[in-house]
C-alpha cells in the first residue's frame, strides 16, 4: 500500500475524463486546488526514544527505519490521509516488532509490561478510528506490533469452519480457502489490505453480509494474547451460559490485547454467482424494498442501495456519459421513470437455489417499484466489488483535499 494512500502504487485506475469533471464539481474543488503528496523525505516524524534492549531481545524481528516507522504510524481516514501527504505527524511508533508466532507475541506483551513500553498491535493498517495511533500515554516509548507473520490456515472439512492466523490480508485468507473449495465471503472496502484479526478486532462488516453474516456472527471461537496471559474461547459456538468472552474480544480495537488465532465458519465456494442492477424510484422507496426482503428472508446475498447522490457519481465514474447516459435515460423514461437510486443485487449458491431465490428477489424488487437494469450493471460492480481502496486512491492522486 502507498506509504500516503490507499491501494497499490504499481495499479491505477483511469477515470473517465467526465467522471474527473463530475468528482470535482461534487466536491467543489478546481483542478488548480490539487496538492501533491509530500516527498518521503519531506515527512516529519518524531524523534525515536529508545528500547529497551529486553524489548528488542524478545522477538526475532526489528524494524526502526523511517518508512518502516512512518508506514505504521496512521491508519486510513481521511484526516489520516491528509497527515501522510502533508507530512505532518504528531506520532510514530518508535519501533516496530514482528513476532514469528503467537509465542512471540505473548513474549514481546510480558518484555514491554515489564520495560513500560506501550503495544499497538498492527494487521493491515486501514483502521479509519484511529485504531493505529502510537499513543504512548504515560509510558516511556511505544512500539507498533505487526502481525504480518502469523499466517496460518487449517479447514475443518466436516464442520466447515477455518482457523486463521490474524496477520493473514483478506485476499490471502479467501485464496487459501478457495484452494479448498471454501469461502469466507466476507469482503470489505478494505479488504485488499485488511487482515483477519483486523476484520475480528473491529466487527467488520462486508459488501456480502446480508447473505454471509457480519464477520463478528461468524466467529465461533478467538484467542487473545494480553500482557496477562492468553484467553482461548471454547470452539463451541453457541451456549447458553454467558457472559460471552468472545463478544468481549470481538471489537475490542486492540484494547484488551493481542487477537492471535480467528477460527469462523466458512462455507463451499459457490458454484454459481449472478449479480444484477436495478433502479429504485427514490432512497425512500429503495429503502422499504430493502426492508421487505430482509422481513420476508428473501434478502439477496448481496443487497446494496445507493442514495441519489451516490448512484449520479457511480454513473459517472462508470462511464455513463453521453450516448450510454442518453440510452438509459430513455429507456428509464419508457419505464416512466426519470432518475432513481441505484441497487445491486447478488445471489451465490447452488445453480437451483440461486434461481428459486432470485426469483422470489425479483418479485418484491418490481412490486416495490424497482426497474430492472439488467447483469451487465451487476458484473460491473462484481468485478469491482473489491474496488473501495481504488477509488479512494484515485480521489487522493487527483489532489483533492477537502
Amino acid at each position: 500500500m502507498k506509504w500516503w494512500g490507499w491501494g497499490d502504487p504499481e495499479r491505477r485506475l483511469d477515470l473517465p475524463p467526465a467522471a474527473v469533471d463530475g468528482l470535482r464539481e461534487e466536491l467543489g474543488v478546481r483542478p488548480e486546488d490539487a496538492v501533491e503528496p509530500v516527498a518521503l523525505d519531506e515527512v516529519s516524524l518524531p524523534e525515536p526514544r529508545a528500547i529497551p534492549d529486553a524489548v528488542r531481545s524478545a522477538t526475532g524481528e526489528v524494524l526502526d527505519g523511517a518508512e518502516d516507522r512512518l508506514r505504521r504510524s496512521k491508519g486510513r481516514s481521511y484526516p489520516d490521509l491528509v497527515r501522510l501527504r502533508t507530512g505532518r505527524l504528531d506520532v510514530a511508533p518508535d519501533a516496530i516488532l514482528r513476532p514469528a508466532d503467537a509465542a512471540g507475541v505473548e513474549a514481546v506483551l510480558t518484555a514491554c509490561t515489564a520495560n513500560g513500553v506501550a503495544v499497538v498491535p498492527y494487521g493491515g493498517g486501514t483502521s479509519v478510528v484511529g485504531g493505529v495511533d502510537a499513543v504512548s500515554g504515560d509510558h516511556d516509548a511505544v512500539v507498533s506490533l505487526d502481525l504480518a507473520h502469523l499466517r496460518s490456515v487449517e479447514l475443518d472439512t466436516t464442520s466447515l469452519t477455518a482457523t486463521l492466523g490474524p496477520g493473514l490480508s483478506g485476499p490471502d485468507a479467501e485464496a487459501a480457502l478457495q484452494a479448498r473449495g471454501a469461502t469466507i465471503g466476507h469482503f470489505p472496502q478494505s479488504f485488499e489490505e485488511a487482515t483477519i484479526g483486523g476484520f475480528a478486532a473491529t466487527r467488520s462488516a462486508g459488501q456480502a453480509s446480508s447473505g454471509y453474516g457480519r464477520f463478528d456472527e461468524i466467529v465461533t471461537a478467538i484467542e487473545l494474547t494480553a500482557p496477562t496471559g492468553r484467553v482461548r474461547t471454547r470452539q463451541t459456538p453457541h451456549t447458553a451460559a454467558g457472559p460471552s468472552l468472545r463478544e468481549l474480544v470481538l471489537g475490542s480495537e486492540g484494547t484488551l490485547g493481542v487477537i492471535t488465532e480467528v477460527t469462523c465458519r466458512v462455507r463451499p465456494a459457490p458454484p454459481e454467482r449472478h449479480y444484477e442492477g436495478w433502479m429504485a424510484e427514490s432512497f425512500e422507496a429503495g429503502r422499504e424494498i430493502v426492508r421487505g426482503l430482509a422481513q420476508h428472508h428473501e434478502a439477496p446475498d448481496v443487497l446494496r442501495l445507493s442514495d441519489e447522490e451516490e448512484t449520479r457519481v457511480s454513473l459517472d465514474l462508470a462511464g455513463t456519459q453521453g450516448l450510454q447516459k442518453r440510452a438509459l435515460d430513455a429507456y428509464l423514461s419508457l419505464r416512466r421513470r426519470e432518475g432513481g437510486c441505484l441497487m445491486i443485487c447478488g445471489w451465490e449458491g447452488e445453480r437451483e437455489s440461486v434461481r428459486r431465490r432470485r426469483s422470489l428477489g425479483q418479485t418484491r424488487l418490481r412490486l416495490g417499484g424497482a426497474v430492472p437494469l439488467g447483469s451487465a450493471a451487476g458484473r460491473a460492480w462484481d468485478r469491482n466489488r473489491y474496488g473501495g481502496p481504488y477509488l479512494r486512491d484515485e480521489l487522493m492522486n487527483l489532489g483533492v483535499i477537502v
